[in-house]
């Protein structure tokens, strides 16, 4: 710790090490050291191999003095589950650090001999005993024999320089018990000031009592420990041989590097919706210049055409906003996208109430005039109602997006996903992906509160759309099409919100599907309320009769019923005219036979004196191109006759209702 090491886990187990080495890789530890015997030593690596542990991503820390074959030997007996060659592919690469056993110098020591002859005299005693040395099967403890006995020679040399001191004190090393102090602080000096050269090099102890001595550095290299180098702790000195071998040829990674990657919305996504949405600003600029430029004309000037202006203003605005939807991490720096986040809400939010504000006042109109002014057909709609209706609601907007951005601004807020394997790499790292949301403290608030308006608006605008379905009046003649743009806006707003929130987190689907939703609803607006429009000035360029595209040319539910009303009263006072003719066809034959006998004929049990220039004139006939049919009927005493009336029935008056 003091060297700066950080420690990332320590673990322990009695006899099975499943869970600790389960630990260590969930821990994701890289540089292991493992202290404990070589019993444990092979059920650790077993273990090793089992979880995966080992290879080019880790290094291990094992105990120098085990023997070179430790992890091939007793697998059986002490019930290791894994093969020899899998303790070997699992023991490849691991590191090894103990004390100097053997004098690298060809050097008498203390004892007149040098390292190989006590090499050679310690090789024959164990052949006695009936070790085979030659095919290395040597006892556990043979690396530490030159410790051992050297630490004989420690021993012998501390007693004999704690014999001469006490000698002068007059006392004697057999005088020594543990509870002694005097004698123990002396055995304790003569041994911390003992130096020799030994077996196993200089020996030499700390103050603390610790062999003072060389760390050798080895590791194992196709099953077999090379030396890497010494480590003089006196001196603080490290001689490097130069001679590590990596798996795979890279050096491993104390730790999995976490990269982090934005994500981002796909570039041919982006250039595409904003290569749509430009296309649209250009429309709806074009729709301007003609709106203004044929104001004069009756189709416009009917249709209220700064209402349609200010429609086209709210669609040129959304389509920006879809510009600044799909710009991200990619585009700006994290210090600018608070911008955007803002731009984003004041563009959507003025965007949708400038067009569907504007729509909203033609139908809230419409109502109005159907069930207030049915009185007065001739009642204009003033327009300065239309234009404060959306002033109203576009003030509300900006009191909410004000107060927002003042107390509670939208900031840049990052959501980190699951770690992943990078696609094309062999380096040892992960990839942390993370995206960028526009978020406020309080943002459930916010959204709740603009939702709640806007979704307020939208109910009520289906509602007004839904009553004036079949309502036509002369003075917003285009308000049936304006109706179904309510209804498109509606249904797609009801859509795209819910499904928007929960595919926040995919930012391609996510950006498509809202960026869609918008460019639709603009272009099916602009579509609705202006193609019939640009039909009919193309079609009658000097403002003559409309044509039947013309919205206003056609016959509204009230008037086919009118008109049908009118045929059936027409058709029956053409039946009764038909039998008063029959009546008048049969007198006038009772007449002339009355004429020709010269006696007075009794009509109806009465008798009728007639003379010239008196009774029942002649039906007038009607003449060619007139639909205008009258009948005079005169008589004095006859019950059956109708009283003089006459029954007109003109085309001009047909003409006028329908």
């Amino acid at each position: 710790m003091e060297a700066g090491v950080e420690i990332v886990t320590r673990q322990s187990f009695l006899s099975d090490p499943t869970d600790a080495v389960r630990n260590l890789r969930r821990q994701d530890a890289r540089i292991i050291v493992g202290l404990f015997y070589v019993v444990a030593a092979r059920r650790v690596l077993c273990e090793m191999y089992k979880q995966q542990l080992y290879g080019r991503a880790y290094v291990w820390f094992f105990i120098g003095w085990y023997e070179d074959n430790w992890y091939e030997v007793n697998l059986d007996n002490e019930g290791i589950t894994c093969t020899v060659e899998q303790m070997r592919i699992a023991a490849e690469g691991h590191l090894t650090t103990e004390a100097l056993m053997w004098n690298q110098n060809n050097q008498t020591t203390i004892s007149g001999m040098t390292a190989e002859e006590f090499r050679q005299r310690l090789n024959s005693a164990l052949i006695e005993d009936g070790y085979d040395i030659n095919h290395d099967r040597y006892p556990e403890g043979y690396q530490e024999a030159p410790l051992a006995y050297d630490a004989v020679w420690s021993v012998a040399l501390a007693f004999n320089k704690t014999m001469e001191r006490l000698k002068q004190r007059r006392k004697s090393l057999r005088e020594f018990t543990y509870t002694d102090k005097d004698i123990a602080d002396e055995i304790y000096a003569a041994m911390n000031s003992t130096q020799f050269l030994g077996i196993s090099g200089v020996v030499a102890f700390s103050s603390q009592g610790d062999r003072i001595a060389l760390t050798q550095i080895e590791q194992m290299v196709n099953g077999k420990y090379e030396k890497l180098g010494y480590y003089d702790t006196q001196l603080d000195n490290l001689t490097w041989l130069n001679m590590e071998q990596w798996i795979g040829g890279k050096v491993p990674q104390d730790r999995t590097i976490v990269r982090r990657v934005l994500r981002t919305v796909s570039l041919p996504l982006f250039i595409c919706m904003c290569t749509i949405s430009s296309c649209g600003i250009l429309v709806a600029l074009a729709l301007i210049v003609f709106n203004i430029w044929n104001k004069h004309r009756r189709v416009i000037q009917s249709s209220h055409p700064v209402c349609n202006t200010i429609m086209l203003f709210g669609v040129i605005i959304c389509l920006a906003s879809v510009i600044l939807l799909g710009m991200d991490g990619r585009f700006v720096s994290p210090d600018e996208y608070p911008k955007i986040c803002q731009a984003r809400a004041w563009l959507l939010s003025t965007g949708f109430t400038l067009a569907y504000g504007a729509m909203f006042s033609k139908v809230w109109r419409v109502h109005r005039f159907t069930t207030k002014a049915k009185t007065d057909p001739k009642k204009k709609v003033e327009p300065w109602k239309l234009y404060t209706m959306v002033s109203g609601l576009l003030s509300v907007d900006l009191v909410i997006l004000i107060v927002w951005q003042i107390f509670d601004p939208l900031q840049r807020i990052l959501e980190t996903f699951p770690l992943e394997d990078p696609i094309s790499t062999t380096d040892d790292i992960k990839i942390r992906p993370e995206l960028e949301h526009c978020e406020s403290e309080r943002n459930s608030m916010w959204l709740g509160l603009v939702y709640g308006f806007k979704g307020l608006i939208l109910v009520f605008g289906l509602f007004l759309a839904y009553e004036t379905r079949s309502i036509k009046v002369k003075q917003i003649n285009d308000s049936r099409y304006v109706g179904m743009s309510i209804y498109n806006v509606v249904v797609l707003c009801l859509i795209t919100t819910p499904v928007g929130m929960v595919i926040a987190s995919q930012q391609d689907a996510s950006f498509a599907f809202v960026a869609l939703a918008v460019i639709f609803c603009c272009f099916l607006s602009m579509l609705l309320i202006f193609v019939p429009k640009v039909i009919e000035v193309i079609r009658h360029p000097k403002d003559k009769a409309e044509s039947k595209y013309n919205p206003d040319s056609g016959i509204s539910k009230e008037d086919e019923e009118r008109y049908q009303k009118l045929v059936t009263e027409n058709e029956e006072l053409q039946r009764l005219i038909s039998q008063k003719e029959e009546k008048i066809r049969l007198l006038r034959q009772r007449l002339v036979e009355r004429d020709s006998s010269g006696k007075p004929t009794e009509l109806n049990g009465t008798s009728t004196n007639t003379g010239t220039g008196t009774g029942i004139g002649a039906p007038t006939q009607p003449t060619s191109g007139t639909a205008t049919t009258s009948l005079t009927v005169q008589a004095s005493t006859s019950s059956h006759l109708t009283p003089a009336a006459t029954l007109a029935i003109t085309q001009d008056t047909l003409d006028h209702h329908t």
